[in-house]
C-alpha cells in the first residue's frame, strides 16, 4: 500500500504543489492582513491538496493513450503499468471529494466557486486536443489559487487584489509555454495543440518572455494595491532576477537544462513571492 501511494504521488508530481500553494496562502495572509487562523490555514492546505491530486490524477488518466505514444513520457505510471486506471480514478474522486469539503467547511462562498475552480483545471486537460490557448487555460486555472485564499478567510471578493491572479495567470502560461517546447514536435504529430507545436519553439520562447513581463508587472502592481513595504519590492527584485535566469539557461535550440528551468525557478519564485508578502505584512 505504501509503494501504491508513493507510485500515485509521484505520478502527479505531488512536490510540485509548491507552484500554487505559496499563492494561496498570499492571498489568505493578504485577506487577514497576516497570519490567518490555524483552521483556515489547515481547510487552505486540505482544499489545495485536493485540487491539484485531482487535477493532476485526471490529466494522467485523459491522456495517457498520448503519454504512451510519446518516447519522453511512456514511462510514467500509467501507460507502464504501475498504475492501474481504477486505482488513478479512485484517486481522483477521492481527492475531489476532499477539496469540496474543504471549501464547505470554509465559507459560503469558497463552496460556491469550488466547482468552477476544480471544473478549469479538470478542463485544461481537454484543452491540447483542439487549442494551443491551452497554456492560459492552465494559468486562468492556477489564479483561482490566490483568489480562493483570499476569500477563505473574507468569505467575499471585494479588496481582492485582481493583479495577483493576473500575474499568476501570465506567469503559469509563460513557463508552461517553454516546457511544451520538449513535446512540440511529438504534439505536432499527434495532431495536439501548444503554442511550440503551432508556431514553433522560438516564437514560443518569446511569447514566454512577453508573458512573463507582463507577469512581473502585476506582480509589482499588487504590492502597490496593497500598499506593502519595501520587503514585498525586495521580493519582486529577485522575482525579476529569477525569471530572467530562466530565459538564460534555456533556448529553442538547447532545452537540456529545462528542469532546472521550470522546477527549480518556479517553485523558488511562488515561495519569494509568498515569503516577501508575509515578511511585509508582518513588518506593517
Amino acid at each position: 500500500m505504501l509503494k501504491k501511494i508513493t507510485l500515485l504521488l509521484e505520478m502527479i508530481k505531488f512536490k510540485h504543489t509548491v507552484f500554487a500553494l505559496p499563492f494561496a496562502f498570499m492571498g489568505a495572509f493578504l485577506a487577514q492582513g497576516g497570519v490567518p487562523g490555524l483552521k483556515v490555514f489547515l481547510l487552505v492546505v486540505l482544499a489545495m491538496f485536493g485540487a491539484r491530486t485531482c487535477a493532476m490524477g485526471f490529466n494522467r488518466i485523459v491522456d495517457w493513450k498520448f503519454d504512451l505514444a510519446n518516447p519522453r513520457t511512456a514511462g510514467r505510471a500509467i501507460p507502464a503499468g504501475e498504475v492501474k486506471l481504477w486505482e488513478a480514478w479512485t484517486m481522483v474522486i477521492t481527492a475531489g471529494l476532499i477539496f469540496f469539503v474543504a471549501c464547505y467547511n470554509l465559507n459560503h462562498l469558497t463552496l460556491l466557486l469550488s466547482p468552477f475552480a476544480l471544473g478549469l483545471t479538470l478542463f485544461y486537460s481537454l484543452t491540447k486536443r483542439f487549442t494551443w490557448f491551452c497554456h492560459v487555460v492552465l494559468g486562468v486555472a492556477l489564479a483561482f489559487s490566490p483568489l480562493g485564499g483570499f476569500v477563505a478567510v473574507k468569505g467575499t471578493l471585494s479588496g481582492f487584489p485582481w493583479m495577483l491572479s493576473l500575474g499568476v495567470l501570465f506567469w503559469v502560461a509563460g513557463f508552461d509555454a517553454v516546457y511544451a517546447c520538449l513535446d512540440a514536435d511529438f504534439d505536432r504529430q499527434a495532431g495536439l495543440n501548444s503554442l511550440p507545436s503551432r508556431f514553433g519553439r522560438k516564437r514560443a520562447f518569446r511569447l514566454a518572455v512577453f508573458f512573463h513581463v507582463l507577469a512581473f508587472m502585476l506582480f509589482a502592481f499588487t504590492g502597490i494595491f496593497c500598499g506593502l513595504n519595501y520587503f514585498y519590492f525586495i521580493g519582486i527584485i529577485i522575482t525579476g532576477a529569477a525569471l530572467f535566469y530562466q530565459h538564460i539557461i534555456v533556448n529553442p535550440r538547447d532545452l537540456s537544462r529545462i528542469n532546472m528551468s521550470f522546477f527549480a525557478m518556479n517553485g523558488l519564485i511562488s515561495l519569494i513571492i509568498f515569503a516577501a508578502t508575509w515578511l511585509a505584512l508582518a513588518t506593517a
